[in-house]
């Protein structure tokens, strides 16, 4: 199986035609930069830039050199050479920049061996995508996320020896009901939770959500809708249409590019933090998620539990199983676990439910399409390596179908109404990061099959986690415990 997913990602090498048209599109569109980006292991984009003229066939096939001892989660000083493969299927004229830029995702190898980089996330959101097909469960996956995110007028924050603070503003935001300052205050300004939908003047936002979402879809990104979200202060979701695992990943990469870089350049500032307001929604990414075997979705049964399948109930096992795991890696910050917690609408409950939105795993109903049925696992955040998470949401419900695991039975009702016996059976997500770290170093052999993660990627995604989250947060005095305890 190793060898057959490397010879796969390998051997992903364009044909002299695809080449022609990308090359053709750089002269037509007059473009004058190549920008190069790739995904480094906690999921953020690098980049950096060549003269469009430089670009040829030679460089597409050969790569294009960097210095990866530099880069989150790569390597070591002493082994820092690595390659980029320009992937020529991912191009796009970049949105949101005024040089004519031609934008390319890249995939990573070794310079020596020529294989790819077994800590390119890229990589192994292919391996899974292949491990998938041999399996024989199904040939495809299909994916859609729904990543939501805030706009603010202005940040500032800092941390150091004597103080730390943080300090956010929004015009949209409710706490500035009673300002009262150098320009007329106009009021309608979503309450705390009631964000939902409300039309402008109460929406302020309406134009920026629709300059990204046209911007996204000039990427070539299928955008189905944009509107207002739950919280107050400018909380957004725009969603576009699903596709396979790496193709999915690849759009959501884009998606937080355009998003940040569109309200940059109007003025404001987009984060895709999970909570970064006290006592309102945090910002979370749903991800759809259903298997098909050529043109047949394998999750819809009319018999079944809100049209569930078989494989669809074993998948949810595994999504359940192993959930604790998957945290470290769907939501990956101290900060994620600020938003799960009970009464925010948060998936805290390792359960599942075909309208419960505090359940893990939702089964939307609102088509009885066999093609419409799919799974929402509802813990992620748009923090998540999208590669890695995809990756690792499939291998736990693969998992799952192949031993056959079946999830807690569903429950319909308000799980926050519950008081029976019920209520004390059902197990929750993990309260932190550390613990959903240390469920990750007991839980992942269903991430190894296949070579699809390897041990060197959960080693180093655990220590990362550990070095360069956890254990700095645990050292800094937190602004509220003055509050709590300076008099003590």
């Amino acid at each position: 199986m190793a060898t057959t997913a490397r010879t796969s990602a390998a051997t992903r090498s364009p044909q002299a035609a695809e080449i022609g048209k990308l090359l053709d599109l750089i002269r037509q569109r007059n473009i004058q930069v190549v920008d190069v980006k790739f995904c480094d292991l906690p999921g953020t984009w690098q980049h950096f830039s060549i003269p469009a003229g430089t670009l040829d066939e030679t460089m597409i096939r050969e790569g294009l050199g960097f210095d990866g001892s530099s880069i989150r989660g790569f390597q070591a000083i002493n082994e820092s050479d690595m390659l980029l493969l320009p992937d020529v299927s991912t191009a796009f004229v970049d949105p949101v920049l005024e040089v004519p830029t031609l934008s390319l995702t890249c995939d990573i190898y070794d310079p020596l061996t020529l294989e790819p980089y077994s800590r390119d996330p890229r990589f192994i959101a292919f391996k899974a995508e292949e491990y998938l097909r041999t399996t024989g469960i199904a040939t495809t996956s299909c994916w859609g996320p729904e990543a939501e995110f805030f706009i603010f007028n202005s940040v500032r924050f800092d941390q150091n020896a004597h103080e730390a603070y943080y300090h956010i503003d929004a015009e949209e935001g409710a706490w500035n009901a009673g300002r009262n300052g150098g320009t007329p205050n106009l009021g309608h300004r979503p309450r705390h939770k009631e964000g939902y939908f409300p039309v402008p003047p109460a929406d302020r936002l309406q134009d920026v959500r629709s300059k990204i979402m046209l911007a996204l879809i000039q990427a070539g990104i299928p955008v189905e809708v944009q509107h207002h979200e739950v919280a107050t202060a400018g909380q957004a979701e725009i969603d576009f249409r699903f596709g396979t695992l790496v193709q999915t990943a690849d759009r959501l990469m884009a998606y937080k590019y355009v998003v940040k870089n569109v309200c940059h350049s109007l003025g404001l500032t987009a984060t895709f933090m999970p909570k970064p307001l006290f006592g309102d929604n945090g910002s979370g990414m749903h991800v759809h998620q259903s298997l098909w075997k050529n043109d047949v979705p394998l999750f819809y049964d009319e018999a079944g539990y809100a049209l569930l399948s078989e494989t669809a109930r074993h998948y949810i096992g595994g999504l359940i199983a192993h959930a604790p795991a998957l945290l470290a890696i769907c939501a990956p910050t101290t900060n994620s676990y600020r938003r799960l917690v009970p009464g925010f609408e948060a998936p805290v409950n390792l359960m599942y439910s075909a309208r419960n939105r505090s359940a893990i795993c939702r089964i939307p109903t609102y088509s009885s399409s066999p093609k419409a049925r799919r799974i929402e696992f509802r813990a992620p955040d748009p923090t998540a390596n999208p590669y890695l998470a995809f990756s690792a949401l499939l291998m736990a419900g693969l998992d799952g179908i192949q031993r056959k695991l079946e999830p807690p039975a569903p429950i319909d009702e308000d799980l926050y109404e519950l008081h029976d016996e019920r209520k004390a059976s059902i197990r929750t997500v993990p309260g932190s990061l550390a613990e959903a770290v240390a469920a990750l170093e007991a839980d992942h052999d269903f991430l190894l099959a296949g070579d699809v993660f390897t041990p060197d990627v959960v080693e180093t995604w655990i220590t990362m986690k550990r070095s360069r989250d956890i254990a700095p947060i645990g050292m800094r005095p937190h602004p509220y415990e003055f509050f709590l305890y300076y008099d003590a």
